[in-house]
């Protein structure tokens, strides 16, 4: 639990301090985010508001993550990084280095597209097949890998098996759409922040809940087979913390955006997050509003190229509600509060299914 609580305090601290030196730095470099001409009206005002906040994010979970291991490392506990704790958060760091690029080529050529999609793809390719490959390696006593090529609910499902192509070919898609997921909901001032911080929250408690009850620790049918439960409740933390600290100056009005920067790396932790504890299906729920803003997304196109008409005012979901009438801070608070719904059923969910096993024997 101190290790939990080291990565959070550190990486909320130093996503604080950080964020408003790089204001200071991409203002005066010009780093600005620019506003696509179709969106809501009220989104004009924001144009030149210093885009790549994610960097500030990202550079923050490391930081309480390593702390983390590095108190560990001067009491008698001394934890090591594990494989599963270092994999998630390099395909959120490679995740992000996408969006970065992605963020740097529209501030260069002062428009709201970036990196082509075709380039996008590839970029998540590559950092996806890379984190598949490695995942189902680096086995430990137990025989377990950092991930499973079962599909998940609360643990394996063992009669669905990808093997190992079917699971790289399931990591693409699971990255891609849970990039694109955060990416989608990352449109109005600190909405996508304060969701994934809700989140990771979530997963700090299943992860720890893991550790405590992994199979190597009790003998018991309601166990869990993770293999470094305990490190991915650190991740968790130090990614909460850093969403929080990011929050700080990303909440209306906004004084950065995190960018793709930050929106593709905090869906490759919900991706990465989701494989390495074998909660895949269940991340469905506890996410289920990044999941509400990417299928508002794929309805509205459907059905405009099937019958020319729209379903949304605008999509994502969000921008319905503001050409609705309904002030942008009354938009976020109430998506803030159907992120917590969602976050706090997925969690009752796990509990009913750890119950239903025999856990509360």
């Amino acid at each position: 639990m101190k290790s939990i609580l080291i990565a959070a305090a550190i990486a909320m601290v130093v996503s604080i301090l950080l964020t408003p030196y790089l204001i200071r730095v991409f203002s005066r470099q010009g780093f600005g985010q620019e506003i696509r001409e179709e969106g809501p009206q009220g989104h004009k005002s924001k144009r030149g508001t210093p885009t790549m906040g994610g960097v500030a994010i990202i550079v923050a979970m490391w930081a309480g993550y390593g702390t983390s291991h590095v108190a560990n490392a001067m009491s008698e506990r001394g934890d090591s990084p594990t494989a599963s704790g270092l994999l998630v958060l390099m395909l959120a760091t490679g995740l992000g280095l996408v969006g970065f690029l992605d963020d740097f080529i529209k501030i260069r050529k002062q428009r709201n597209l970036g990196l082509n999609k075709t380039a996008k793809l590839v970029g998540q390719l590559v950092v996806a097949v890379a984190f598949a490959i490695l995942a189902l390696r680096f086995p430990d006593e137990r025989q377990l890998t950092p991930a499973s090529d079962n599909l998940s609910f609360v643990r394996d499902i063992s009669i669905v098996s990808f093997g190992g192509i079917g699971f790289i070919v399931f990591c693409y898609l699971a990255v891609g759409v849970w990039s694109n997921a955060v990416n989608f909901t990352d449109g109005l001032d600190g909405l996508a922040g304060g969701s994934s911080a809700m989140v990771m929250g979530t997963y700090v408690v299943i992860s720890f809940w893991q550790f405590s009850h992994d199979c190597s620790r009790v003998a018991e049918a309601a166990c869990f087979d993770v293999r470094d439960p305990l490190d991915l409740a650190v991740v968790a933390a130090a990614a909460m913390g850093a969403c929080i600290g990011f929050l700080w100056w990303n909440a209306a009005p906004a004084k950065i955006f995190m960018g793709d920067t930050g929106s593709l790396a905090l869906g490759g932790l919900v991706a990465g997050l989701s494989m390495a504890t074998r909660t895949e299906l269940l991340m469905i729920v506890i996410s289920g509003l990044f999941v509400v803003e990417m299928v508002s997304v794929v309805l509205q196109i459907a059905i405009f190229r099937t019958t020319r008409r729209r379903l949304f005012r605008m999509a994502p979901f969000h921008h319905h509600f503001e050409l609705a009438g309904w002030a942008e801070t009354t938009v976020i608070i109430r998506f803030w509060l159907l992120a917590g719904v969602c976050a706090m059923f997925g969690l009752g969910l796990f509990y009913a299914d750890w119950l239903a096993a025999g856990g509360g024997r």
